[in-house]
């Protein structure tokens, strides 16, 4: 069902990993959502990028270049702007409409 959730999440947009738990049916499981995500292919289709911790962040290490680096590079090539390391949920954050 995490798959499921994260495969609505629109260009452009991201979501939390507690938001993606909860529309799951999983509430308070956000680290569950990570654990799924950190377990997919690289080849997946799924866009696991648009998902980003609470506080607007990616939670990769920055020391992993590659899947930090990655992340950001597909947020950004989607037009999600960072400010000071951020996104603003208010701008890009995804609405379950």
């Amino acid at each position: 069902m995490i798959v499921a959730v994260v495969a609505q999440i629109p260009y452009g947009k991201v979501a939390s990993y507690g938001q993606i738990a909860a529309m799951a049916g999983l509430p308070r499981h956000a680290r569950l959502v990570g654990r799924v995500l950190s377990q997919m292919d690289d080849s997946s289709k799924i866009p696991w990028h648009r998902v980003i911790n609470a506080q607007g962040r990616i939670s990769l290490n920055r020391l992993d270049d590659h899947g930090y680096n990655d992340q950001q590079a597909k947020l950004l090539s989607e037009g999600v702007v960072f400010k000071h390391g951020k996104v603003s949920f208010k701008q890009f954050g995804w609405i379950e409409e």
